[in-house]
């Protein structure tokens, strides 16, 4: 049986991972000694890991279980949003140092947060890989990068959340819809690329929220902001997907 090991084990690993159970056994990172242990007593092989974004005195360990791992899903983020170049840097010297030279298939779960905050259509060639990104890929070439949109489904509603610009499109993605990506590429074998993982339908924030609080909306108007396409994976790997329509992730 294959083994996944997923590095960050946070709300989106805890949502894919039941997915891959059966197929593969699961090794996984939190950053928490209670997570852990509730991970091992699941049947996931779980340790505690960090990766800081300064120079350690001693390289970080290697993690015993990459050697028996054929797929490594990445999910701590790796932006430049979430520190600057050369903490960015130090951060991924710590996880490559983790990883090591791991040869099997690799996936980083990146952000459509890439994107510059324009009123117009966005694909994968519009923003090249920008630094973590790039880091990573050039010290693994089989990385496939996927751009997620706003995690959603489960306890994530928009209408939850203190929302601005109303009238400005979403660009989510249901976590279902991630885990089936990430196992349809897993079985193709597929690796080194770089997709935009969104809902092919973008509605506005408002009609998404009046959605889920079952408010009838007939309104139409012009719906502003980016919109983050999809069209890539879906023309390369003939995807089709379970929630195309994030007025609908709640049901």
């Amino acid at each position: 049986m294959k083994k996944i090991g997923i590095i960050g084990y946070g709300w989106l690993g805890e949502r894919i991972a039941p997915s891959f159970s059966g197929k593969y056994t699961i090794s996984a990172t939190t950053t928490t000694e209670s997570k852990a242990d509730q991970l091992n007593n699941k049947g996931i092989d779980a340790i505690i890991a960090s990766f800081p974004d300064y120079q350690l005195s001693e390289p970080v360990s290697q993690w015993e279980e990459i050697r028996n791992t054929d797929v490594l899903i990445i999910t701590i983020p790796v932006s430049e949003k979430s520190c600057c170049v050369s903490s960015l840097y130090n951060r991924i010297q710590n996880l490559s140092a983790f990883i090591g030279d791991f040869k099997g298939q690799m996936f980083l779960m990146s952000s459509t947060g890439v994107y510059p905050d324009l009123p117009q259509e966005f694909t994968e060639e519009d923003v090249p890989l920008v630094s973590g990104e790039r880091i990573l890929r050039n010290k693994y070439p089989q990385l496939n990068i996927l751009r997620l949109g706003g995690l959603m489904g489960d306890n994530r509603l928009l209408k939850n959340y203190k929302v601005s610009n109303l009238d400005h499109a979403v660009n989510h993605i249901h976590y279902t819809d991630i885990s089936a990506i990430i196992s349809e590429m897993i079985e193709r074998r597929i690796e080194s690329k770089l997709y935009n993982v969104t809902a092919p339908v973008h509605p506005a924030k408002s009609q998404v929220i009046n959605a889920q609080k079952n408010i009838s909306d007939d309104e139409e108007f012009e719906v502003k902001g980016k919109k983050i396409i999809s069209t890539k994976l879906v023309s390369e790997l003939g995807y089709v997907f379970l929630h195309p329509d994030p007025r609908n992730f709640h049901l």
